[in-house]
């Protein structure tokens, strides 16, 4: 709904741009969530489902982003936001494939990765109703 609303308006007014870059790389394997750090861990194990679900999900990301960017009067502030997070992505990778030589191993720190975001991005809605509670 975001993307259709911005697209209609050619605006980005009272849309946040954080939730976009986050779903990008932030690990969630169902389709609407899907993305690179999944996906990492997809081509890793081999597994082509995952790989395909998260491509498709990634790039949906990717084009929501591009679009957020495009019609953003202060594109500076989204577009250093998003270099940051290729700069992290690039330092997990390297982390990854370069400091952890077994393929096993790899595979498992990856996936108790993508695991443990995944359980934090569903968690994090319940601090919003903790917050709310508690005034």
């Amino acid at each position: 709904t975001d993307l259709r609303r911005m697209l209609a308006t050619k605006s980005v007014e009272n849309i946040q741009f954080l939730p976009f870059l986050t779903t990008d790389v932030n690990p969630a394997p169902c389709a609407p969530c899907s993305n690179l750090s999944w996906l990492g861990y997809g081509c890793l194990k081999q597994d082509w489902t995952l790989v395909a679900v998260n491509t498709v999900g990634a790039g949906l990301q990717t084009l929501y982003i591009l679009v957020y960017l495009y019609y953003s009067p202060a594109k500076g502030p989204a577009a250093l936001r998003s270099l940051l997070l290729l700069a992290l992505l690039a330092a997990g990778y390297g982390y990854f494939t370069l400091l952890i030589g077994d393929e096993r191993t790899r595979l498992a720190r990856l996936g108790l990765f993508c695991s443990l975001f995944t359980v934090g991005m569903y968690l994090s809605p319940l601090a919003d109703l903790v917050r709310g509670a508690g005034s």
